[in-house]
């Protein structure tokens, strides 16, 4: 049986939680800052949990060695 390689877009992309949640950045926040309010910058730093039922395909079809 061959390997189960994680994919690579996903290795930079996501981080696993030690509980197991799948962690990101939040999107719109790469370019463009001029355009956008002081608000909605100062709200997009840090980063957010993916929704479960995303998580969960992205473990099983990107991540699969955690």
């Amino acid at each position: 049986m061959p390997k189960l390689k994680t994919k690579s877009a996903a290795k930079k992309r996501f981080k696993l939680t030690a509980t197991g949640k799948v962690k990101r950045a939040h999107q719109g926040k790469r370019h463009g800052m001029i355009k956008r309010t002081n608000k909605q910058i100062r709200n997009l730093r840090g980063t957010t949990l993916v929704f479960e039922g995303d998580a969960r395909k992205i473990i099983k079809n990107y991540l699969p060695n955690g």
